[in-house]
């Protein structure tokens, strides 16, 4: 089913040049949204098609990049007297700010222009003067969301689903969670719908680049492909990604992964993440990925879309310049006066109170710490600096509650006069005061269950390596060796970046326990190397390394959009763009039926599985309806037909007994016969099988391990198939096997290949190109010059034969008038030069040729 969008087709061929961007470019619009958000797909899609460009646009390094957050890095207060009109500053918090600040220098003055939610509510009436201001001020354009979308879309939706379900948390009951609720769903569809309108309002698409944060915004990149169908869009996600088994129970799980495969380029912060994300793209969409030459590829509907693998980093300046605040150095001075003084150790914990930050696992590895060493009883501090959570519910004040109770029953078993064991401070915080809690403490404890990122150990890193200010307050020298420790969860993303922390299973308390003590009592000198080299990372891994490599990489997934012909297909959410080679088109029905009727010999060369017949068919034996289309083409005396298949020629004699004038080549062309009736000949010398008693021990060892593989074993090849196994093992294990295969068979005559769910093995020099070349041979042999040749093949063992059908003219083995059609199944990079959707339309198209044919027929006899 086709959009809209594709009727554009001809105005993106003619290439006329979009004016639209240009003029937004010059004259910035701001309007406020309106409170009616329309649906999906009640606007008109259309395709930027500027085909003109030489490639030297402005965008590159020096251009100009849309940043799309749910929230603006804007502070916002209404001004002193409760009247009219609002005060606005920068958010030096934000990582979105940081970004801007830190990448500045490297990219060469890079403009950014922001896009988001503010935090706080403005009037409608207020609405167009704050967002000229901001846009004046701070190059930012509000959204504008009405109170009830706002608190269903990020308080419900994102918040009641998203976030949960992407933290491993399953809604397995009412209250676990809470059930998928359509209405909150449709909130999120209506929110990310006003985002895209506030983009459309200063986008310049054929400059502009653009770059969508989180799981907020996930179907933004749909919107924003449906209006522009070569926007240069990147989309990083801050939150974990789950495993496949896990996020296939989202009810619209295919909606959001096609919304995010609209995206050029994918950011997330580890590589499980996009693992789980590649895997859920293969199970549920058939998907499969590439890495070449380290970046790993998406093949979907023509376009590349590339994955990013990059953990976000701190800003190094801004930490540096709190560390030499003065009330940095007074809170450093009034805590060690608390603790250092007191001969107390403090260890640290800084975390979001909410169920997945491990708060409460950590209180109870802290008390089993004390439980066990008593020797840390008055020694031995934890403080834990709980932030205000950024959701709400009862889960948050539960997790409150049990914290609370358990730093009560910790005190009052282990506290004494002078001494309290647990600090809770659960008000909100000044950076500089946390960051003097950094400095002072010995050991830094991150136990979430399960994190996106948590910054927590880079800034405490970083602050830990103070500066010569900070060293002569706490009477340091400045040659003393720094040092740091370390606790950190399995199941945060930074984790993997810390090889010198101790990494804890969090729910395993005596572990945790034993790792706090670990940290204590390691040697100075270890703790010292360990720290130097979280320190050579964070401090050259920063938020601007991380912004630069992410927006260099989306400029080069994007080099070659100016080139693509693109055109929208799909309505709704299920909405994506084929983008093409300008030399690759659809084959088209009324070009191919005229050329056969003005043609007097034809050569039509077809393949079999994948393309009259579908891959997923459980039976993949020939209908009668493809028998008798066939047959007709077969009857027509102007037609020489060969079906060219990798089956057996025993399957293809019995298959296709009825067809008495096909030709037929069977193991990918090593045996040929021109018709039913003719016999089998190969098309290359005998070949040795000798090789199978090697091949077989090892395809039945994969067969044995790999659920629901098979083999099939012909009289020239033998085939490994995965079709019914678990795509993401099967693939895995095709690649082992045709690693070992070619190590145990390197000295035999044969190839080892991979095709559509397998790994075969067959005899050197076989190849369906040469079953191409042969036929027109013979035709040219007999006098028969084809003026016609029909190719159509779906797998990589068919792209020979196109290589030959369409280098035959300029090898003189066809007339230079010659009408030849190239024709590969699906949207994918291919030889040919045409595709059809899929073997549905192979079939009408070779039903539409047949009835052509059984006309003329008519014709000639009516003529006699």
């Amino acid at each position: 089913m086709v959009s809209r969008s594709y009727s554009n087709l001809l105005e993106l061929a003619s290439g006329e040049p979009s004016s639209l961007g240009r003029l937004r470019r010059l004259i910035p619009r701001v309007v406020t949204a309106s409170g009616i958000v329309p649906d999906i797909d009640s606007s008109s899609s259309s395709s930027d098609t500027d085909d003109t460009d030489d490639g030297s646009s402005s965008s590159g390094p020096n251009g100009r990049t849309i940043i799309v957050a749910n929230q603006l890095p804007i502070r916002v207060h209404r001004r002193h007297g409760g009247g009219r009109g609002w005060s606005f500053s920068w958010d030096e918090d934000s990582l979105l700010l940081q970004l801007k600040d830190t990448i500045g220098d490297r990219a060469g003055g890079m403009e950014f222009i922001y896009v988001g939610c503010l935090g706080h509510e403005i009037p409608p009436s207020e609405q167009d003067e704050v967002s000229q201001v901001l846009l004046e001020k701070f190059n930012c354009v509000p959204t504008f969301l009405p109170p009830d979308l706002l608190s269903r879309f990020y308080h419900g939706f994102c918040k009641q689903h998203l976030w949960p379900l992407f933290h491993y948390m399953l809604p397995l009951s009412a209250e676990l969670g809470g059930r998928f609720n359509r209405s909150l769903w449709q909130a999120y569809v209506s929110a990310n719908k006003v985002f895209a309108d506030k983009i459309l309002e200063v986008i310049s698409p054929d400059d502009d680049f653009v770059w969508v944060h989180d799981y907020h915004l996930m179907i933004l990149p749909t919107f924003l492909r449906k209006r522009f169908n070569r926007v240069k869009l990147g989309f990083f996600l801050h939150s974990p990604f789950p495993s496949s088994e896990i996020y296939r129970t989202l009810p619209v799980r295919e909606e959001i992964l096609r919304a995010l495969l609209n995206s050029d380029l994918i950011g997330f912060h580890t590589f499980d993440y996009a693992r789980h994300f590649l895997s859920c793209c293969s199970r549920m969409l058939g998907l499969t990925y590439e890495s070449k030459r380290g970046y790993i590829g998406l093949e979907y509907y023509g376009r590349t879309v590339s994955i990013k693998i990059l953990s976000v980093g701190i800003h190094m300046g801004q930490l540096k310049s709190v560390l030499s605040l003065p009330g940095t150095e007074m809170k450093v001075l009034e805590l060690m006066k608390q603790f250092s003084s007191q001969g107390r150790t403090m260890l640290l914990g800084v975390d979001d109170m909410d169920i997945f930050k491990g708060i409460s696992l950590k209180l109870l590895a802290f008390e089993q710490l004390l439980l066990q060493h008593p020797g840390c009883q008055g020694k031995v501090v934890l403080v834990q600096i709980a932030n205000p959570a950024r959701g709400k519910g009862k889960d948050v004040v539960e997790v409150q509650a049990e914290s609370h109770a358990m730093v009560k029953r910790i005190n009052e078993t282990f506290g004494r006069p002078g001494y309290e064991p647990v600090i809770m401070i659960d008000k909100p915080l000044q950076f500089y005061e946390r960051v003097a809690y950094y400095v002072v403490a010995e050991c830094c404890l991150v136990t979430a269950v399960r994190d996106g990122m948590n910054l927590i150990p880079y800034e405490y890193i970083v602050s830990r390596q103070g500066n010569e200010r900070l060293d002569q307050a706490m009477g340091l020298s400045p040659s003393t060796p720094r040092k740091s420790m370390l606790v950190v969860s399995e199941f945060i993303g930074c984790s993997p970046s810390l090889s010198g922390a101790i990494r804890v299973n969090p729910w395993n308390i005596d572990a945790v326990a034993d790792a706090m003590d670990s940290a204590l009592e390691m040697p100075e000198a270890e703790k010292q190397l360990r720290h130097e080299k979280h320190y050579r990372y964070v401090s050259t891994h920063d938020v601007g390394y991380w912004a630069n490599s992410f927006l260099q990489d989306l400029e080069r997934t994007c080099k070659d959009h100016i080139r693509r012909r693109c055109w929208g297909i799909g309505f709704g959410l299920g909405f994506r763009v084929v983008a093409l080679d300008p030399n690759f088109r659809k084959l088209s029905m009324e070009h191919i039926v005229s050329a056969y009727r003005r043609t007097s010999t034809r050569a039509i060369l077809l393949d079999y599985d994948g393309t009259l017949m579908p891959q997923a068919s459980i039976d993949k034996s020939p209908s009668q309806q493809s028998i008798e289309m066939l047959n007709s083409l077969c009857r027509d005396k102007n037609n020489v037909v060969f079906l060219v298949s990798a089956r057996s020629r025993s399957t293809l004699s019995d298959w296709f007994s009825p067809c008495e004038n096909l030709g037929m080549a069977a193991e990918h062309g090593y045996f040929l016969r021109l018709n039913r009736d003719a016999e089998w000949k190969t098309c290359i010398p005998v070949a040795d099988c000798s090789w199978k008693p090697i091949a077989e021990p090892v395809m039945s060892l994969y067969t044995e391990t790999t659920d629901g593989s098979t083999i099939e074993d012909k009289e020239t090849s033998m085939v490994w198939c995965y079709e019914d196994a678990d795509p993401d093992f099967g693939s895995c294990q095709a690649k082992e096997l045709l690693d070992h295969l070619e190590s145990v068979l390197a000295n035999e005559p044969v190839s080892v290949k991979t095709g559509q769910n397998n790994v075969e093995v067959k005899p050197q020099g076989v190849s369906k190109g040469l079953v191409a070349e042969g036929l027109l041979s013979t035709m040219r042999e007999r006098g028969l010059l084809p003026d016609f040749v029909l190719c159509i093949g779906d797998d990589r063992s068919d792209e020979d034969m196109f290589e030959v059908i369409t280098g035959a003219v300029d090898g003189h083995s066809l007339p230079p008038s010659a009408e030849v059609f190239a024709c590969t199944v699906g949207r994918k990079p291919s030889k040919a030069k045409y595709y059809l959707d899929d073997t549905a339309e192979i079939v009408r198209l070779m039903q539409g040729l047949a009835s052509v044919s059984e006309q003329s027929s008519e014709t000639f006899v009516s003529a006699q």
